[in-house]
């Protein structure tokens, strides 16, 4: 695949034109929400086998070789250039694919009211060729033991279909907020422990979970050692079915971060009980803060590359948003929320107010600003192709095992593309 910024005047039969596809593939590719009104600093990706690059000044054989991971002789064969000849700038060459690379990919998927609706079955649908797992979100504990089912119908059987592994999420959410309180009953109370690991392998048979993931947040930082002796526990019981077991992590840089959503995450300790864990690498920009790119290269990174140190690179997840916010400005504390988008429905807006995309190389990651119909500005983050592949690149950089996203039901067609354009998605054996 290619990724191609769009330009001032550019049209989709120029792009075509320019790498030998048709501007219905590109559109289709892309599911463009504007393709007779494309952006400036619009991102898309062209389905292409392998790649052009454009000569820039300064470059040669040897250079642009070692960038694309290909030798020089290679590269002058392909192209039928005389290596002895300086490259001319702007000269189009074509660079093969490259060796893609294993990897798990999870989806997060969040059914709302009683049933899962169709549309959301039907995301489902779309993306289970390339999920290793499928998370609906969440079986809630409660104080006893039991459990509170999110409405399944239809998810068992697109992941059997599809052979992806179902991960049973389990949290300690009350009213919908996590609770500390809820937290501590269940690490501590062990009637209500007993009760809850019964009734996890009880619901698991019944609806063919093989990863029971633990998604307890807000703990309590007196209860981190009650967390690790809980889940040498739960992955003794699980392992006697055959079952992975899994983990969700705050963002840490550090074993001593302060802090309720991280003093009790033990990443040491949880590499070495669990079979992976999935570390919530998002929401720095988030729905309540000041605009910024919700998951900033820079501070994806930081987390991780201290990650590695706690924990084998091979059991950690990044996490990735599917999303990204609309922020009304001037942004006040405690005052109006910014509202979830899309990627495509941000691209739309983008569109439909006529301003350009701006990237941000820093944090690798695309916004704009509009003003709307009641003249108050509005400041845009979300991903595009350019911040997802900048992702791909970390995780094949730090050897990580896959990529978690939250969460499905939000259009992002160019993430789907460029996960088979980089990897061989990894599906886990079935078992009877």
């Amino acid at each position: 695949m290619q990724i191609h910024v769009v330009q001032q005047g550019q049209t989709l039969f120029g792009i075509a034109q320019a790498y030998g596809t048709t501007v219905e593939d590109i559109v289709a590719s892309n599911a463009l929400p504007n393709p007779n009104n494309l952006v400036v600093g619009q991102a898309l990706v062209i389905p292409i086998v392998g790649r052009f690059y454009f000569v820039q000044p300064g470059d040669n054989l040897f250079s642009i070789g070692r960038r694309f991971g290909i030798s020089a002789t290679r590269l002058a064969e392909i192209n039928q250039l005389d290596t002895n000849q300086p490259l001319r700038v702007g000269l189009r060459l074509y660079i093969p694919p490259q060796p893609k690379v294993e990897a798990e990919f999870n989806a997060y998927i969040e059914p709302r009211g009683n049933a899962v609706s169709d549309q959301l079955l039907q995301s489902a649908r779309n993306t289970a060729p390339l999920l290793t797992y499928l998370a609906p979100f969440s079986f809630e504990i409660l104080r006893d033991g039991s459990l509170k089912e999110p409405p399944l119908n239809g998810i068992p059987e697109i992941a059997e279909q599809n052979n992806v592994t179902l991960m049973m999420v389990l949290t300690n959410l009350e009213d919908g907020q996590f609770s500390d309180e809820l937290g501590r009953v269940i690490l501590n109370d062990m009637t209500v422990q007993n009760n809850l690991l019964n009734n996890i392998v009880i619901t698991a048979r019944k609806y063919n979970f093989r990863d029971i993931h633990l998604d307890l947040e807000y703990l309590r930082p007196e209860d981190r050692e009650a967390y690790n002796t809980f889940l040498r526990k739960a992955r003794d019981r699980f392992r006697q079915e055959g079952w992975l077991i899994s983990t969700a992590l705050a963002p840490k840089t550090r074993a001593d971060q302060p802090g309720r959503w991280y003093e009790a995450h033990d990443y040491k300790a949880h590499g070495e009980i669990v079979d992976f864990v999935v570390i919530m690498t998002y929401e720095w920009g988030y729905s309540g803060g000041p605009p910024m790119a919700v998951s900033p290269i820079g501070p994806v990174r930081e987390v991780l590359e201290y990650a590695i140190t706690e924990l084998p690179s091979e059991k950690i997840m990044m996490g990735q948003n599917l999303y990204g916010y609309d922020w009304t400005l001037p942004f006040e504390p405690g005052g109006e929320y910014a509202r979830a988008l899309s990627p495509q429905a941000a691209i739309k807006l983008a569109s439909d107010n006529n301003v350009p995309i701006q990237y941000d190389e820093e944090a690798q990651a695309p916004f704009f600003n509009y003003v709307d119909n009641e003249g108050a500005e509005h400041e845009v983050w979300f991903e595009d192709a350019r911040s997802i592949q900048a992702k791909f690149d970390l995780v094949k950089e730090l050897n990580l095992r896959g990529i978690s996203y939250w969460k499905l039901g939000l259009y992002f067609p160019q993430n789907w593309l460029l996960i088979y354009d980089n990897f061989e998605v990894r599906k886990l054996p079935t078992t009877n």
